[in-house]
């Protein structure tokens, strides 16, 4: 019997579901139990040209409605998607892993809060009219044209959606690559987008590895490209979309620093240390993973911070009291394994965990190091897993310095019931999406994104909107035209 999370077929093309056996089989396993539960194939050639033809064809129509009749289907597809939350959801921690408790609330939910926001949006999209005495300018607000949108495998839904969303309330089509980790949920976004009234050929989603990604990303029928992904491969995309002079949106890694101050409140902060490591297993770009306690109550925060990590509920991901889920990969687990050992070798002190659970499918119990110093191998590189470095420091000035002194900007936080300090703080950090006795929170009001190594760009917010569209500027002159001669 066909297993529920084997999809229709492997790709989403101009508004129907679409086959081509020929491509390579990527399979699709299960974290909690290792085993295959579907196969998609990879784009062939013939495949690539059939989305992107199709999105280039289909964009100009789409473009010419109006922002609030595309606006309309945005907010419809936010309606079905929420209707299909529990479905989408147990999608979702098929292709990741996650906890079912998790997903019911974070991915298919945010994702119809990009759609519902952008449509919204959408038909507010205006210029503005530049007086210039009898003389004057009108701006417009236009589409790029056609988008490639490239997924990471940690949050399939919500990326397919915060890049599908502000680039078609902007008049773009897309064609969306989801991680050949996580190739399941990106289709049903595209099923959803076109029950919803998106006309065929405005978001598809084709999969493959990167030989697929470079196709999209090189094509000159491509005008913009959106990734999310690790900093390696965003340095590759970035420098083959300047080769088109694509524009581009580049969500990255992190090493970000969450600063806690000796006032603060240790429940809320160790809270904030939780979510910043330990929420979808630690599999998150803007987790606090360099965790710097102020001497004053660092074992006070330790103790309490073992104590609440082994309240952690490790399980069937299906189990809504499963808290705690699998890493996504079998690969990805033994990555970590291999930063735990490191973190052993090099001298921190083991708080809890730090070793693959005793269970079936790709679990690593959620692992603190404490006496973590700066030069560190698991403070210096992104571990993208369960992994929480806690360091020592004594002042502001110092802590500051030692936040900053990495490649890394994407996010930071401090925890401190100075408000004065914590502004002051947050104001001298080298970081894009920043909080305040708070941790990963995204709200799709707020921009999303890095600085520095962690990106270039802004997902979600009005910001987004100007990355999916550009701005012509038109010259209207009243009177008579002078020249030279």
């Amino acid at each position: 019997m066909t297993h529920p999370a084997q999809p229709k077929a492997s790709h989403f093309i101009n508004g129907a579901y679409v086959e081509d056996t020929a491509g390579t089989p990527i399979p699709v396993i299960y974290a909690a139990t290792g085993e295959q539960i579907a196969t998609v194939h990879a784009a062939t050639p013939a495949i690539v040209e059939q989305a992107l033809s199709t999105a280039k064809a289909a964009q100009k129509a789409w473009a010419k409605m109006t922002g609030t009749e595309r606006g309309r289907i945005l907010r419809r597809a936010a309606d079905i998607m929420r209707e299909r939350n529990h479905e989408l959801s147990v999608l979702e921690t098929y292709d990741t892993g996650k906890p079912l408790q998790e997903t019911l609330v974070a991915d298919a939910t945010s994702g119809a809060d990009a759609l519902e926001y952008f449509g919204g949006l959408a038909g507010s999209l205006t210029g503005e009219h530049i007086p210039l005495g009898e003389d004057w300018v009108y701006t417009k607000r236009e589409a790029l044209g056609l988008c490639v949108g490239i997924g990471a495998w940690n949050y399939p839904t919500q990326i397919a959606c915060w890049k599908g969303a502000p680039a078609l309330a902007c008049g773009n089509s897309m064609v969306f690559k989801p991680s050949e980790t996580t190739p399941l949920c990106a289709l049903k976004v595209a099923e959803i987008l076109h029950e919803a009234g998106a006309p065929a050929g405005i978001y598809n989603v084709i999969q493959g590895m990167g030989e697929v990604g470079g196709a999209l990303v090189t094509d000159p029928r491509v005008d913009k490209v959106s990734l999310t992904g690790s900093v390696p491969t965003g340095k590759k995309v970035y420098a083959a979309a300047a080769e088109g002079m694509k524009h581009v949106t580049m969500e990255l890694g992190g090493k970000s620093p969450l600063i806690i101050f000796d006032d603060a409140d240790v429940d809320n902060a160790v809270g904030g240390a939780i979510n910043g490591n330990f929420y979808s297993s630690g599999q998150v770009c803007s987790n606090g993973t360099r965790v710097f306690v102020q001497k004053g109550i660092k074992e006070k925060f330790l103790a309490r911070l073992a104590e609440r990590t082994g309240n952690a509920i490790l399980g069937d991901p299906m189990d809504e009291a499963t808290s705690f889920g699998p890493m996504v990969t079998e690969n990805q687990m033994n990555i970590v394994l291999g930063y735990i050992e490191k973190g052993k070798e090099e001298g921190a002190r083991l708080i809890c965990g730090g070793k693959r659970a005793d269970m079936d499918g790709y679990f690593i119990e959620p692992t603190v190091f404490a006496d973590v110093t700066d030069d560190m191998t698991i403070a210096r590189e992104e571990i993208f897993g369960p992994v929480m470095s806690v360091l020592d420091f004594d002042t502001e000035e110092e802590v500051v310095a030692r936040a900053n002194d990495t490649e890394f900007g994407l996010s930071a936080g401090v925890f401190t019931k100075d408000f004065t300090r914590a502004h002051r703080v947050i104001g001298n950090l080298e970081a894009g999406s920043c909080f305040i006795n708070s941790y990963n929170d995204a709200p799709v009001e707020a921009p999303f994104g890095g600085v520095k190594a962690s990106g270039v760009g802004r997902e979600n917010s009005k910001e987004a909107i100007k990355h999916f569209s550009q701005v012509k500027s038109i010259y209207v002159r009243m009177g008579d035209v002078e020249a030279a001669f």
